[in-house]
C-alpha cells in the first residue's frame, strides 16, 4: 500500500454511501482534446494524485476515441492500489464512425452492456465504481438506461449510477427507476448555468455533484493565448471563450481573480477550486492536468478557506460566468 503524503478531507456524493476525497482527477486531457501528451508524465500525475490523497479518478470510453486508451492508461497507473480508489467511467456515444465521434449517441441497453464489458477489461478491474451516462440519448428512454445500469449494479459489475449533462426532468425520471448517486456537469466561476434549475433538483433528491472543467478548460490557470494560436487538435482553438472579444473580457476577469488570489497568498486556480468547494459539501470537482506539480497545487486547494468577502468579490468579478458559451450551438448539451 502506498503511503499518502498528505490527507484530504472527504465528502459524500449522494445518499447511497459513495465517499471520496474532496478533489478528484479528470483524465480526459491525457489522451485527447488538449494536444499531444506524454504517457509517462500522465502515469506519474495519476500516481502522484493517489499519493496526495485523491481517490476519485474520472475517465470515459470517449476519451480514447473508441480505442480504450484512456481507461487503459488509468487502469495501468492504479493497478497496485485499485482497492483504494474510486474509478468512474462513462458510456453513451456511438464511436463506430470516426466522422461522428463525439456527436453520435447510443445508450441502447445492449450497447451499455457492451461498453461496460469493454471498460472493465480496459481498466483491468472486476467492477466500475461509478458508471455515468455521458450524454442523454433522446432516442432511448432514460428509464431504460437507469434500468440497465441498475441491473449491472445488481450483478456486481457497477457500484453507483451517474448521469452527465442531464436536466431536471431526466434526473427525476432516472432517479425514480434507480437511485442516481452523482451528476457530472461543467461548473466553475466561468460556467454557472446549473445553479438555477439543476443544483436544486440534485440537492432535493440527495445526489452528489461532480463539476468537470472546474478551471474553465484551463483559462483560469492564466496560461492562455488567443484561439488562433492553438493547434487544430486542441479544443481551445474553437472554444468560444477563447475567440476575439470574449478572450479579452475573460482575460481581464482572470487578472482580477489573480489579484484576489495573490492577496490571499494562493494561486488563482486554488481560488477557483476553493470557490467550487464553498458552494456546498456535496460538490467534488475533478480538475484535469498532465503535470504532477500542477496537480499538487490543485489538491492543496482543498485546504483553502474563503471568507464571505472573498466570495462576494468573486461574484462581483464574474456575476454570470464567462464571456462566450462553453460549446458551439451544434454540440451544446440540451436539458
Amino acid at each position: 500500500m502506498t503511503q499518502h503524503t498528505t490527507s484530504l478531507p472527504h465528502r459524500k456524493l449522494g445518499t447511497q454511501g459513495l465517499e471520496v476525497a474532496s478533489i478528484g482527477l479528470g483524465t480526459m486531457g491525457m489522451t485527447m482534446a488538449y494536444g499531444a501528451s506524454d504517457e509517462r508524465s500522465a502515469v506519474a500525475t495519476i500516481r502522484r494524485a493517489h499519493e496526495l490523497g485523491v481517490t476519485l479518478f474520472d475517465t470515459a470510453e470517449l476519451y480514447g476515441w473508441g480505442t480504450g486508451s484512456n481507461e487503459q492508461l488509468l487502469g495501468r497507473a492504479l493497478k497496485d492500489v485499485r482497492d483504494e480508489v474510486v474509478l468512474a467511467t462513462k458510456f453513451g456515444f456511438d464511436l463506430s464512425d470516426p466522422q461522428r465521434i463525439g456527436s453520435a449517441l447510443d445508450s441502447r441497453p445492449e450497447h451499455i452492456r457492451e461498453v461496460t464489458e469493454n471498460s472493465l477489461r480496459h481498466l483491468g478491474t472486476d467492477h466500475i465504481d461509478v458508471l455515468y451516462q455521458h450524454r442523454v440519448d433522446p432516442d432511448v428512454p432514460i428509464e431504460d438506461v437507469a434500468g440497465t445500469v441498475g441491473e449491472l449494479i445488481a450483478e456486481g459489475k457497477v457500484r453507483y449510477f451517474g448521469l452527465s449533462e442531464a436536466g431536471p426532468d431526466v434526473i427525476r425520471r432516472a432517479h425514480a427507476v434507480h437511485p442516481v448517486s452523482v451528476l457530472q456537469t461543467e461548473y466553475s466561476v466561468f460556467e454557472r448555468a446549473i445553479e438555477a434549475e439543476v443544483l436544486p433538483v440534485v440537492r432535493e433528491l440527495g445526489i452528489g455533484f461532480v463539476p468537470y472543467s472546474p478551471l474553465g478548460r484551463g483559462f483560469l490557470t492564466g496560461a492562455v493565448k488567443p484561439a488562433a494560436e492553438y493547434p487544430a487538435d486542441d479544443m481551445r482553438s474553437v472554444d468560444l471563450r477563447w475567440q476575439p472579444g470574449n478572450y479579452e473580457k475573460n482575460l481581464t476577469a482572470v487578472h482580477e481573480l489573480t489579484a484576489l488570489a495573490e492577496s490571499k497568498g494562493i494561486a488563482v486556480t486554488q481560488l477557483a477550486l476553493a470557490w467550487l468547494l464553498a458552494q456546498g459539501d456535496d460538490i467534488v470537482p475533478i480538475p484535469g492536468t498532465r503535470s504532477p506539480d500542477r496537480l499538487a497545487e490543485n489538491v492543496a486547494a482543498a485546504h483553502v478557506s474563503l471568507t464571505a468577502q472573498d466570495l462576494a468579490r468573486i461574484q462581483e468579478i464574474l456575476p454570470h460566468g464567462s464571456a462566450g458559451a462553453r460549446y458551439p450551438d451544434h454540440v451544446m448539451p440540451t436539458w
